[in-house]
């Protein structure tokens, strides 16, 4: 899978450099049923482009791999976003901005495919800011960034699942129980569901995050009910 970021173009700046792409397309079918596009994390502040070797890019790999085998048969569009900054960087959005771009291309390229999101931390919560887009269907969120004022009313009509370990240090698994309340209320299909392990790498039971976020992906797509414990918590 292709992870490697193309430096951005600055405002301004030399017109011989290539304009950002923000899709990066690792499977393509010739007549995709659905789509999935990846999203994986960054920092919440951070201006220069991701490194080549990057390792928040590499997390999402599995995932992509375990997503690359067509959900029960369906012809899959798999896509991840290429950021232009590594960084969230405040009322920028600059994550949120990508994905947005990303998925008009996608839109443009598989034209009324449906579209599940998978994002990953700040891949996350871009997933999440970005999810009213006409395109996506539904968004599964692993361990995101959710602070307590972002924005849920897009998210009308959604399904959202934010998958979170509480002992995770680096994001706040309450944070996604609350954002996901706070969706429901919008009229969201949302849940929130706690890993029995993982921390904010995911890399403890790794197979049952990734296994997991293929069922709910297929899930989302069928517009099938979710297979969820009555009390949000998968057990080890």
């Amino acid at each position: 899978m292709t992870t490697g970021p193309a430096q951005p173009t600055e405002p301004g700046g030399d017109g011989d450099r290539e304009p950002h792409r923000p899709l990066v397309v690792h499977r393509a079918p010739d007549a995709p049923r659905a789509a999935v596009l990846l999203l994986h994390g960054g920092r919440a502040d951070g201006r220069t482009p991701p490194p080549r070797l990057n390792l928040p890019a590499l997390r999402m790999r599995p995932f992509g791999s375990a997503l690359s085998r067509p959900p029960r048969g369906r012809e899959l569009l798999l896509a991840s976003v290429r950021y232009r900054c590594r960084g969230w960087n405040g009322p920028q959005a600059d994550a949120a901005r990508d994905a947005r771009r990303a998925l008009d291309e996608l839109a443009a390229l598989a034209a009324g495919v449906p579209v599940v999101l998978v994002g990953h931390s700040m891949g996350g919560r871009a997933a999440l800011r970005t999810g009213g887009h006409p395109a996506v269907r539904g968004i599964v969120a692993l361990a995101p960034w959710c602070p307590s004022d972002e924005p849920v009313s897009h998210l009308r009509d959604r399904t959202v699942v934010l998958l979170h370990d509480a002992r995770d240090r680096i994001t706040d698994a309450e944070g996604s129980r609350l954002f996901a309340d706070r969706a429901r209320d919008s009229g969201a299909r949302a849940h929130a569901v706690t890993m029995p392990r993982g921390g904010h790498t995911m890399l403890r039971g790794a197979r049952q995050w990734h296994r997991l976020t293929v069922e709910l992906v297929a899930a989302i797509l069928d517009g099938a009910p979710l297979r969820l414990p009555a009390d949000g918590k998968i057990p080890g």
